[in-house]
């Protein structure tokens, strides 16, 4: 199968340190690559991948001089459509910025969403372009659009090797994601403090959120239990996560959670709330705990002794993996050229749901 990726440009895929979408990208296509297919990824040029690559731009666009963003999407958008009759189809990860282009594209254009979906302006568009064929990411994540054209929900994966398992972790709990209100750090600070416990934190500071981590985190880190690591990178995730006792992920509803499925290919367990896509990842008691509030947090903390880290990794094997990734995405690919109906949308939880 001729298969093109198009990948948006404010990150390299793989990117160098922050990224989840390009990663996930990254690690489909060279999956897709290893499975037999001719793939052509169309991306930054400082972009590392056995596929063919299209640079649209030198580097990616985040943290350049290249102030007009834009410009570049639309060549990325010129380059790729231009050339369509190349492929067999097309997956798209650039959100709705295709859909002008995909609704008058002789050939067909699969689109990821990678994105949080509850913003009343996307309804507008989804609406405005709703023969578009999509992928969610969970189940969750298609709530606010119900009755979009879902082809599939299709999990995240990461290479089985990137990963190991540790039985024999070291006494503190992980913070991992970036410094935002929406991650809640605070409130992961405030779990440890209270058990006692030592907690590392490994996050990005975007200088949207400046004012929030120098009023609201800053100030919290002068405490002998916390430590702030900074950004990392993937070969530094493997001692960070799976040294941890826990993740804990006191995010706000999510589209996916990669942090969940990283700290479980390590073997460790995820504290984090019973909402988003979360109750899809983690198994309650199983591979980590789901939390109505920080104080069952606390609680779930004391629990861990329940937990067995390689069930935790055996839960990352059976349905996290990129090879199961990119199955899941050439059975969509093969169901959308062959002009399989799509099902009506079901209810989110019904065991009718189509995951992949």
């Amino acid at each position: 199968m001729k298969i093109a990726q198009i990948a948006h440009l404010s990150e390299s895929v793989p990117p160098r340190q922050y990224g989840g979408t390009e990663r996930v990208l990254s690690y489909l296509t060279e999956e897709l690559v290893d499975l037999g297919h001719e793939v052509t990824l169309f991306a930054s040029g400082d972009s590392v991948t056995s596929a063919r690559l299209v640079p649209i731009c030198p580097k990616a666009v985040r943290g350049a001089e290249q102030t007009v963003r834009d410009a570049m999407l639309v060549q990325l958008l010129e380059r790729v459509f231009k050339s369509a009759t190349e492929f067999d189809i097309i997956h798209s990860h650039v959100d709705f910025l295709a859909f002008p282009l995909i609704r008058r594209c002789p050939v067909p254009v699969l689109s990821t969403l990678h994105g949080r979906l509850d913003l009343p302006e996307l309804g507008m568009v989804y609406r405005a372009f709703s023969e578009v064929p999509l992928v969610s990411v969970s189940a969750s994540q298609r709530t606010p659009c119900p009755w979009a054209n879902w082809h599939a929900t299709i999990h995240h994966g990461l290479p089985s090797s990137l990963y190991r398992h540790e039985s024999h972790p070291a006494g503190y709990l992980a913070f991992l994601g970036r410094i935002s209100p929406e991650k809640s750090p605070e409130t992961a600070i405030d779990v440890a403090l209270t058990l006692g416990m030592p907690l590392r934190m490994a996050a990005k500071v975007d200088p949207v959120d400046q004012a929030y981590f120098n009023e609201v985190i800053a100030p919290r880190l002068s405490h002998p239990l916390i430590e702030f690591v900074g950004e990392i990178t993937d070969a530094e995730k493997q001692d960070f996560l799976g040294r941890a006792a826990a993740v804990v992920c006191p995010y706000e509803p999510e589209p996916f959670g990669l942090v969940l499925i990283e700290a479980l290919a390590c073997g460790t367990p995820v504290i984090t709330y019973r909402h988003g896509s979360f109750p899809e990842l983690i198994e309650d008691g199983v591979t980590g705990f789901l939390c109505d509030d920080q104080a069952e947090m606390v609680r779930a903390v004391e629990r861990l002794p329940a937990v067995d880290r390689q069930r935790c990794r055996d839960a990352f094997e059976r349905r996290f993996t990129a090879g199961r990734m990119a199955r899941s995405y050439t059975a969509a690919y093969q169901a959308l050229l062959d002009g399989d109906a799509v099902a009506p949308p079901q209810h989110l939880g019904s065991r009718s749901s189509q995951v992949w």
